[in-house]
């Protein structure tokens, strides 16, 4: 059971409709996401991201954590680093576009959570997710400097909710530098977001609520998380 669960309103929800978008990732109307607060905020939340870039060799992907700063008339740029070894980056042709994936939470949906399966067994099993697609050309740094400052500004993201933090500067200056030699950075310039909240909108409001007292019934943080997400949803 998830701590701090509520019971929720029974409103009605109409069924989604199936229009989607042409371009990009596939996303009926009723999942798409497209405020940018949400959409950073999910990032923030999962920031290991599946870098994928089409080379010479044919598809290429790496995971590996990236930042997101906001710019001044765009969508912003994700900043990480790879190892220099990684021949993705070697091998990234300039002028095609790269997509960077955020994979946010995700748990498996069964019919038996549904009151409609009972009424008329017309359902099938789903999977609900959250996940952002960061469309966008790539540069690579290898300055020292700013190699060190996205090692810090990374590390002290994930750190910074610990009692005693743990900084870059508290390695030995001779190894740091001796780690930044092996890394590339990696900047995305961010042409196009896309958000896709597949939680459970599609249902009707029974179902839903079908589906949250299911998920916190499981009492996993996973489930838990998810129950919460398909809840905000549900008004």
């Amino acid at each position: 059971m998830c701590v701090g669960s509520a019971k929720l309103s029974a409103a009605a929800q109409p069924e989604a409709s199936g229009s989607c978008e042409t371009e990009g990732m596939y996303s009926p109307a009723a999942f798409r996401e497209a405020r940018p607060e949400i959409i950073e905020a999910a990032m923030a939340a999962h920031p290991l991201a599946t870098l994928v870039t089409m080379g010479p060799r044919g598809l290429d992907a790496s995971h590996l954590p990236l930042l997101y700063s906001r710019a001044e008339g765009g969508p912003g740029i994700l900043r990480g680093h790879m190892a220099r070894a990684n021949p993705q980056w070697q091998d990234y042709p300039p002028d095609t576009e790269a997509l960077a994936i955020f994979s946010g939470p995700q748990h498996y949906v069964s019919p038996g959570w549904y009151p409609s399966t009972r009424e008329h067994g017309k359902v099938v099993p789903t999977w609900n997710y959250v996940t952002v697609h960061a469309h966008g050309r790539l540069t690579f740094q290898t300055e020292t400097e700013w190699l060190l400052e996205n090692v810090k500004a990374l590390t002290e993201r994930q750190e910074e909710s610990r009692e005693m933090p743990w900084r870059v500067a508290d390695a030995p200056a001779e190894f740091i530098e001796n780690s930044l030699r092996a890394i590339v950075g990696v900047e995305l310039t961010v042409t196009r977001l896309e958000g896709k909240w597949k939680v459970s909108q599609n249902r009707t409001a029974a179902d839903r609520e079908g589906v949250i007292a299911g998920l916190q019934g499981l009492g996993s943080p996973g489930a838990c998380e998810m129950a919460k997400l398909v809840k905000e949803r549900l008004g």
